[in-house]
């Protein structure tokens, strides 16, 4: 069964929304092409029970599975400013640094490089755990 890249990315992003990873879970069945969502926040559970035992259906990775947090930041300070490295490490090594880091980003002229980098990196990897995954994708 194929599906969409937009389907996959909508039910990555809903997987990531909010600060607790774990929160929201979406399952995505290869064989029905159906996307089951829960959210502890919010109440909702339209996975049915069946669908956790099936070998059809695989969980929708937090971007963390996909190695898209801060090793990502990371990765985008070493390759597009490495001067600030260290003040990267430094923002990083405290509670909050997502909003330090935007704020470094912003001051430094990088924010709209760092969205495209984080935008291009996640397609990415979220393509190659499809592809791993035997999930196809229409054209």
């Amino acid at each position: 069964m194929k599906i969409k890249f937009s389907e996959i990315e909508r039910a990555f992003e809903y997987v990531n929304f909010g600060a607790i990873p774990g929160g929201n879970t979406a399952l995505f069945d290869k064989a029905t092409g159906e996307i089951y969502f829960k959210s502890d926040f919010a109440g909702i559970d339209e996975i049915p029970g069946e669908a956790y035992r099936s070998e059809s259906t695989v969980e929708i990775p937090h971007k963390n599975d996909l190695d898209l947090g801060s090793r990502l930041v990371f990765r985008f300070v070493c390759d597009t400013f490495p001067d600030g490295y260290d003040k990267v490490r430094e923002i990083f090594s405290r509670r909050g640094a997502y909003a330090r880091y935007r704020d470094w980003l912003e001051y430094n002229g990088l924010l709209d490089k760092w969205y495209d980098y984080s935008s291009a990196a996640e397609e990415t990897a979220l393509r190659e755990w499809c592809a791993g995954e035997g999930i196809e994708l229409e054209r």
